[in-house]
């Protein structure tokens, strides 16, 4: 009997274990989404002819999945260290004639924000001494300069690219369906047009959405599918998070949660290879784990600068000591843009990664 009862024990207490083991195995057995679609990113490079539910299934992917998968794709497509930091200067501040929900720069919201004159040259010419300053160490007195001017003409993107532009900045803001919901003094063809003729100038295109602004996660998929259905990939996809200001109608909106910025930001970084993934407003309410997990679904941009237009944002400090502490590396200005394609790009960043 001494010897009986041991045995019933040992029996009686593994098959429990047994049985999770078994239901563990039967969990994991089907790929998601993101793994399939993204070892397709990574044998085949960018691909513009995403379908709008293989968006939708690679961000309803488990969430660590997705993660785990976006930064399976940064590694290939990127160098994953690097991050670009770009700063915001405001030349001109409030009086827009447009009625942006989200914005306090609009003339039609009382949000206590005073209009202010253009800046002059000179002052304009300081300023940009101080920027040069964060960035001397990267590539000298040599910067990317990227402008955010609202809807352009043909000739207009023409004569940026002339002056020397680098970069146009002109968010798409949600899907086409939402947008109405947030703006009715442009329509989202008007929008589109604008990246047509940027991208046809040759300057490259920065252009992204902000999330929070009350819209369904089927119009987070849409804007997503736009960006990367677009005759080429935006070579920047900035993903803002609302910062809801007072006076404007969004003012009450609940703040975006780190995880639904993971999922825009994997998503992104799966279906768009190349593209500059960078992580924008909204970015001063995360910790640095949390910035930390965003980084490694994908993005590799950040604003510097305790400011976003209006807007507060993160200490230039801390970001300082964020890279220090995450192994980050400041990603060298590239002055010359649109010199090789997408596929010689992603093949080069895939073999030095």
């Amino acid at each position: 009997m001494f010897l009986v009862r041991p045995i019933f024990r040992r029996t009686h207490q593994l098959t429990p274990s047994i049985g999770f083991l078994q239901s563990c195995h039967g969990y994991s057995s089907s790929p998601s989404a993101a793994a399939i679609q993204a070892e397709r990113t990574i044998k085949e490079g960018p691909r513009n002819d995403w379908t709008r539910p293989e968006v939708k299934s690679i961000y309803d992917s488990p969430i660590l999945d997705l993660l785990f998968h976006g930064a399976q794709v940064h590694r290939h497509a990127q160098n994953f260290r690097e991050v670009q930091q770009c700063t915001l200067l405001s030349v001109k501040t409030g009086g827009c004639s447009e009625d942006c929900s989200y914005c306090p720069q609009s003339s039609r919201y009382d949000t206590g924000l005073k209009s202010q004159r253009l800046m002059n040259k000179d002052a304009v010419i300081e300023a940009a001494k101080k920027i040069l300053e964060y960035v001397k160490e990267i590539r000298g007195m040599g910067m990317e300069v990227c402008c955010t001017l609202g809807m352009l003409e043909k000739q207009q993107a023409v004569e940026l690219k002339q002056a020397g532009l680098t970069a146009y900045n002109h968010n798409l803001d949600t899907s086409r369906e939402y947008y109405p919901n947030i703006i009715t003094t442009r329509t989202y063809d008007e929008r589109l047009k604008t990246l047509e003729f940027v991208r046809d100038a040759g300057i490259n295109v920065c252009s992204g959405g902000i999330i929070g602004l009350g819209e369904a996660e089927e119009d987070r998929v849409g804007l997503l599918h736009t960006l990367s259905t677009l005759p080429s990939h935006p070579e920047s996809v900035p993903i803002n998070a609302l910062v809801a200001v007072k006076g404007t109608p969004l003012e009450d909106q609940k703040p975006v949660e780190i995880w639904e910025m993971i999922r825009m930001i994997a998503t992104a970084r799966i279906i768009m290879p190349k593209a500059m993934v960078r992580l924008s407003a909204g970015r001063v309410r995360f910790s640095m784990p949390e910035q930390a997990l965003c980084f490694l679904a994908g993005a590799n941009s950040i604003f510097t600068g305790e400011k976003l237009l209006t807007t507060p944002n993160n200490d230039f400090d801390a970001d300082q000591l964020m890279f220090k502490l995450l192994g980050l590396i400041p990603k060298a200005p590239s002055l010359d843009a649109h010199e090789t394609s997408d596929t010689e790009n992603y093949k080069e960043a895939a073999s030095s990664s």
